[in-house]
């Protein structure tokens, strides 16, 4: 089975086709709003409880957190996802919203699932972001997506090679100070593109189009 965490972002219900009968979920905080959009319901709700009430539910079905902790809510509910043995995790509800460092600490929070071995994925109504860890090779087929991004999680990645895109790589280098790999999409003909990195993690954003595409230039 796959733990799908659900965080404060309010989500629409055209995410819930990425729901699986099967998945196990854990809401954080307010994030157990997103449980009516999305028409499923929360196997565990934890958090602090700092921007909704604690909810009605059986006693083994809520964790209440400290308000002072080093842990964000998902963050707590990515470890917990992790020590019950998941091997993978959809994040809903956890980009974008009116505190840019939430987004930024969840993107962190995905490395680190990752680097515990389980595969994490964060995705809204327009993006879809996953991450490539060192030594490590990952295919993305073409679907409802046009631009591919790739950027160095830890600061700097080498030896990166991306295949089947428009703008390809070859053991090149990717460093945070110059976003080299932004909006860079699928080659004509091109059904899949790979890519890989030798030293260092890359975070992948997907996004879909929403403006006319004018092929071979970047904002």
């Amino acid at each position: 089975m796959r733990c799908v965490i659900l965080s404060a972002c309010p989500v629409s219900p055209e995410l819930k086709c990425l729901l699986r009968p099967d998945d196990f979920i854990i809401a954080c905080d307010a994030g157990y709003r997103n449980c009516a959009p999305l028409g499923c319901k929360p196997n565990i709700i934890l958090g602090d409880f700092d921007t909704a009430p604690c909810p009605v539910q059986q006693n083994d079905d809520i964790i209440v957190l400290p308000h002072v902790k080093d842990d964000t809510d998902t963050e707590y509910a990515a470890k917990l996802a992790s020590e019950k043995g998941f091997t993978e995790v959809l994040l809903l509800g956890a980009l974008g919203g009116r505190r840019i460092e939430h987004t930024l600490s969840n993107l962190a929070t995905g490395l680190g699932l990752e680097e515990r071995g389980v595969r994490a994925t964060l995705q809204d109504e327009r993006s879809r972001i996953t991450f490539v860890r060192s030594g490590e090779t990952r295919a993305y087929p073409k679907e409802e997506f046009f631009y591919f991004s790739a950027f160095p999680m830890e600061g700097r990645a080498e030896g990166v090679c991306e295949r089947g895109s428009y703008y390809e790589l070859t053991d090149d280098v990717l460093v945070a100070g110059y976003p080299l790999g932004v909006s860079n999409e699928y080659a004509e003909g091109s059904d899949c593109i790979t890519i890989s990195t030798r030293k260092g993690a890359l975070v992948v954003v997907e996004t879909v189009p929403d403006t006319p595409i004018l092929t071979g230039n970047k904002a």
